[in-house]
């Protein structure tokens, strides 16, 4: 079978690379696949054993491919896109946590206290890092790495190569992925700072009565304290929140391939 599959490549190889140009997209920038803790030769070589068991059954139209070498330039960059487009829907669910994390770690003066994030080669505040690795962590429990993969078989059965359409239901699709993206992030934390806002008016009234407190210096620990311990307790309502979003995201997939087919 793999010997079958391997002619069948090298007889069809520009169905392969039209195939492969969308997995790698997919697989280089969806949240998860796009780690840079996993070594690049192992995502290539993800990329092309997923490429080499799909192509094979990939229909592609009739008289697709053109006879210039731009032509098929052309097409491979139509795959490029439908795979930002389908990693972005996704990833602006883990943004919305990052927006998150960041107003938080801000507002408890953590802003100067940056790190490294792994998975992306950016600075973050460490708040921000820490929602961001629990998100991961619970898409990784409830196997959401599993129905990326699924989306993307489906997507070469919904959406065959050389058929990317830009219209406005896919306009309105993004749109609606990037409001859940800025409404996330406000559920999520909205009681910390809600918390946070509080405690600073009561440390300003504080400062008025008693003038002799330096209230800058134990601001710094009060907010710390109060928004670690807050960000604690909406722990247990992240993952039914979180996952309503995704659940969103991976449902608007197969509608963005539609609209994106015309």
């Amino acid at each position: 079978m793999g010997s079958d599959a391997l002619a069948w490549i090298l007889l069809h190889y520009k169905v392969f690379v039209l195939v492969l140009v969308r997995i790698s997209t997919i697989f280089f920038l969806m949240p998860v696949f796009n780690s840079r803790t996993i070594a690049m030769p192992v995502k290539a070589a993800m990329a092309l054993v997923l490429s080499w068991m799909i192509a094979p059954v990939v229909h592609v139209p009739g008289g697709l491919f053109p006879a210039t070498s731009f032509g098929f330039f052309l097409l491979a960059v139509q795959e490029l896109v439908i795979g930002l487009i389908l990693s972005l829907l996704l990833r602006m669910v883990f943004a919305g946590l990052q927006i998150a994390g960041q107003m938080v770690g801000v507002q408890m003066g953590l802003s100067v206290a940056n790190i490294m994030d792994p998975q992306t080669g950016v600075q973050s505040v460490i708040v921000a890092q820490f929602a961001y690795m629990i998100a991961l962590l619970l898409f990784l429990v409830a196997n959401g790495h599993h129905a990326i993969l699924r989306v993307l078989f489906e997507s070469f059965e919904i959406l065959p190569p050389g058929g990317l359409l830009f219209s406005r239901p896919l306009y309105e699709i993004v749109m609606t992925m990037g409001h859940e993206m800025f409404v996330l992030s406000i559920k999520l934390m909205a009681p910390v700072m809600a918390i946070l806002f509080l405690s600073q008016v009561a440390l300003g009234i504080l400062a008025k009565l008693v003038p002799q407190i330096n209230m800058l210096i134990v601001s710094f620990s009060i907010n710390v304290a109060l928004g670690l311990f807050f960000f604690g307790l909406t722990l247990q309502y992240f993952w039914p929140v979180l996952a309503r979003s995704l659940n969103r995201a991976v449902e608007l997939m197969p509608l963005a391939l539609r609209a994106m087919g015309g």
